[in-house]
């Protein structure tokens, strides 16, 4: 507990950006993402922080459904990538969980599977991320086979966008065209709203929007701040100084001589590495912060330590704290100078750093 590497939440950030959520989309349900332990963040956390503020959530595992029903949450559930087996089914069945439908070999397991309870099916549609979903050609048959069960409820047909939040996005105008004339033709409602969508396009909310990056303080449009976007940071990684050292002009630092000292420097020794889930890749540029004042990386991350450039901040010590990120240095920019997304960086923390709930223990 001495070591000093720490992972602050906040849930008070967490219910401000749920509330966002609903603000930009007042016509629609609003389902929390919760997957992949509430994106680092802790799933019971998440739940507990979300439930007054949301309809419902959504998880990608049956685990994940399971895991928040054994935690009393009695709001619907959406299970993303639907059943991967029979007993999948059944469970989902049993514990009222919605499920995302999107293989004909999932369809036609439905169509053979007597279930303990009638469940409610979202047809998810492929309309041109060719990752999951039944081409827009196959739904109509798709949802007559869905109408001839007498215990499926079709909620509705479903989307994902690819690039709504890319600054240049060529494809979700195309993509909403899409699933709307499809719903609008079979007199069915619509989702395809992530945080991208529910911030970038309204006229994508439809009934139901699924925010999840935005709930979690990252951004979800490049070009565009948390701040930017009305949303709170809800997590920050902080780690202590355990050393610094001189290092004179010319000389390097760290594994494969990687930088070198172009004027005598002060090098910061950081108790913080890729053991704790920051990244190893992390480039010379990418920012720290050292008790408020912003600098760099220098060298290479290794698995227990970092090393930081701490010339142009003389009064530096040992025990001093170092923020990864946060509120001085954005988790979007750390993200950015390691060619990688937030998402990622929340959902890598390693369970050896210390979390700490803000306002709670």
């Amino acid at each position: 507990m001495t070591r000093g590497t720490v992972l602050e939440i906040r849930p008070a950030a967490m219910a401000a950006n749920a509330r966002r959520a609903r603000e930009l989309a007042p016509g629609a349900s609003v389902y929390a993402m919760v997957k992949a332990n509430a994106y680092g963040h802790g799933l019971a956390l998440a739940a507990n922080t979300f439930s007054p503020l949301v309809d419902g959530f959504g998880v990608a595992l049956m685990e994940e459904a399971q895991a928040l029903r054994d935690a009393g949450v009695t709001q619907p559930l959406l299970l993303l990538e639907g059943f991967f087996d029979r007993d999948e089914l059944l469970a989902a069945a049993a514990q009222s969980v919605q499920l995302v439908l999107h293989s004909d070999w999932q369809l036609a397991l439905l169509e053979t599977t007597t279930l303990p309870a009638d469940v409610r099916v979202w047809l998810k549609v492929d309309c041109g991320m060719h990752r999951l979903g039944f081409p827009v050609g196959q739904c109509a048959s798709a949802l007559k086979r869905l109408a001839a069960l007498p215990q499926v409820q079709v909620a509705g047909v479903m989307s994902h966008f690819a690039c709504a939040d890319l600054q240049q996005d060529v494809m979700s105008a195309r993509q909403l065209e899409q699933v709307q004339q499809l719903a609008s033709g079979q007199g069915l409602p619509f989702s395809a709203a992530n945080s991208a969508g529910l911030c970038r396009y309204p006229d994508s909310h439809g009934v139901l929007v699924r925010p999840g990056i935005m709930l979690y303080g990252g951004s979800p449009l490049a070009g565009h701040t948390v701040a930017s976007l009305g949303l709170s940071v809800t997590q920050r990684l902080s780690a202590k100084l355990i050393a610094v050292n001189d290092v004179p002009a010319g000389e390097s630092v760290g594994y494969g001589a990687a930088w070198t000292a172009t004027r005598p420097s002060r090098i910061g020794v950081v108790a913080v590495g890729y053991g704790d889930g920051y990244p190893r890749h992390a480039p010379g540029i990418t920012p720290v912060a050292v008790k408020g004042v912003r600098t760099t990386l220098a060298g290479r991350v290794s698995m227990d330590m970092l090393t930081i450039d701490v010339t142009d901040i003389p009064q530096a010590r040992p025990g001093d704290e170092v923020e990864l990120w946060g509120d001085t240095v954005s988790v979007d920019e750390v993200a950015a100078a390691c060619g990688t997304i937030s998402y990622a960086l929340f959902c890598q923390i390693t369970p050896r750093v210390r979390r700490v709930i803000a306002g709670g223990t």
